[in-house]
């Protein structure tokens, strides 16, 4: 009996110093994230700069957006919501928080079930996906060049939470479909990206569509669907998100995130 007391005092232990451990990774990862980037929250927006925009794309910034809104430079963020770790494997429930800047395009995710933490994160232009087992192994560390467009993908697509980030400049321009899409197309650090968004009648971006790679050599449709607009910090935003590969079988969702928390132009962890 006292050696298995023993042995589970040993494991929790470990446990704890594992979730310290990553506690501190990650606080280390959001500091370097926050200082690669610069505050641009001194530039506002004004309803001038939509001249010439796709009608849809100009419908959207006005509905999302206030004459003199400032450029949000830095956003924190957290949701609950479910996950698969496979297209056909059941639904767990997940925690969220995350951390974005816009100047310089980066973002740090870091997800927790109760088996697993993961870590997304574009950072230093290098895209990485970290996902430890109990907080204590790693089991899947990933990086290269199709993680680098991915997690920027990720990115550029989560700017709805962020939509300062949409409007027009020198790395993004946005192009004329019909009366309820428009694509964007992102140029950044060698990489060209593109959404084909999709708008409804209020203005909401209601679907964002991509190609991204689902392996090391395989782009596939990728889909973020958005809903439950409201206002949060003077910003209108979706709260609820899925996250879809979109296959010549069929749609898989498999990530649904209700954001929970949204802070603005604060270079630092919520707590």
């Amino acid at each position: 009996m006292i050696t298995v007391l023993i042995i589970l005092s040993l494991l929790i232990a470990l446990l704890v110093m594992g979730k310290i451990n990553l506690s501190i990774q990650f606080n280390k990862e959001v500091k370097m994230l926050f200082s690669l980037s610069k505050n641009i929250s001194g530039k506002t927006f004004s309803y001038p700069q939509l001249e010439g925009l796709p009608e849809p794309v100009q419908r959207y910034f006005s509905h999302v957006l206030k004459e003199g809104q400032p450029y949000i430079s830095y956003a924190a963020i957290t949701h609950d919501g479910q996950f698969k770790t496979g297209l056909e494997k059941d639904w767990i429930n997940i925690k969220g928080e995350q951390y974005a800047t816009t100047e310089n395009p980066g973002f740090i995710w870091k997800g927790t079930t109760a088996m697993f933490t993961a870590r997304d994160m574009y950072i230093a232009d290098k895209g990485r996906l970290v996902v430890s087992l109990l907080s204590l192994i790693n089991i899947v560390d990933g990086n290269g060049e199709q993680y680098n467009q991915g997690e920027l993908l990720r990115w550029l697509g989560e700017s709805v939470l962020y939509p300062t980030n949409f409007l027009p400049g020198e790395r993004l321009e946005w192009s004329a479909i019909d009366s309820q899409s428009a694509k964007l197309t992102f140029n950044y650090n060698g990489l060209s990206l593109f959404f084909v968004i999709t708008f409804n009648e209020a203005g909401e971006i209601t679907e964002m569509e991509t190609k991204r790679y689902m392996d090391k050599t395989k782009l596939e449709t990728w889909v973020i669907k958005c809903a439950g607009y409201k206002a949060m910090n003077n910003v209108v935003i979706p709260s609820a998100f899925e996250v879809v590969w979109r296959l010549e079988k069929g749609d898989y969702p498999y990530a649904r995130f209700n954001i929970k928390q949204v802070v603005y132009n604060n270079p630092q962890r919520i707590t």
